[in-house]
């Protein structure tokens, strides 16, 4: 395994955590304001089962998507039937899989960013006749902002680093399902510790420059006048 074959496996990281990323905020950014706003009395339980993958041990998440994929089970069957191609070990269900191990990353800081803002500008909207579409739009996202951008950044990292959930979901297929993590795990199990050095270093680096701009983010926003 060159060179070649690592660059491959970081470009569909690269891959895989934008579109992650972009689905998570899409599907993420309105539970989140529900979550923040709704007075459900069960609303708890769906609480929990976001932030259920935070405490689940990734393969156990694996294994049971991969059932769910599996053309033996009607989901998987069902998209066997409309795609003609096997959502298991397949770029889509690598985005499925990663977009709910990382759903809690996304969601929660979005819903305290929701939380935060209070009610009062929201009640100030409404009095100069704002609809509740135009409050969310042009109040509540805007001020929402930093932890939109938190949580984006720390869903995108998240999915940079999996390795238990891909590698049930999506096995170990060179330019499809093979990621950065799992291109390290083999430069390791062949004892390859130079090539497994230099992925490693990457994404340690791009992480950290990841973290470093969330935390930059935040102390920008505390400085700002209120």
């Amino acid at each position: 395994m060159g060179m070649e074959q690592d660059l491959i496996a970081l470009w569909v990281t690269l891959k895989l955590a934008l579109v992650t990323t972009v689905l998570l905020l899409l599907l993420g950014t309105p539970l989140a304001w529900w979550l923040a706003n709704s007075r459900w009395r069960f609303k708890y339980w769906l609480e929990a089962m976001v932030a259920l993958p935070l405490v689940l041990p990734p393969t156990v998440l694996g294994f049971y998507l991969l059932l769910l994929f599996s053309p033996n089970n009607f989901v998987g069957q069902l998209w066997l039937d409309a795609t003609g191609r096997p959502l298991a070990f397949s770029f889509t269900g690598l985005v499925i899989g990663s977009a709910i191990y990382s759903f809690p990353f996304v969601v929660q800081p979005i819903q305290d960013a929701f939380k935060a803002i209070g009610k009062r500008p929201l009640e100030v909207a409404a009095t100069l006749g704002a609809s509740p579409r135009d409050r969310f739009f042009s109040v509540a996202l805007p001020l929402a902002r930093p932890g939109i951008v938190t949580g984006a950044v720390l869903g995108f990292a998240h999915t940079l680093g999996e390795f238990g959930v891909v590698l049930m979901v999506g096995g170990n297929i060179p330019g499809q399902t093979r990621v950065a993590s799992i291109a390290i795990y083999d430069h390791v199990e062949s004892l390859n510790y130079g090539q497994a050095h230099t992925l490693a270093a990457i994404l340690l680096g791009f992480s950290l420059l990841l973290l470093l701009f969330i935390y930059r983010n935040r102390a920008r926003v505390r400085l700002l006048p209120h």
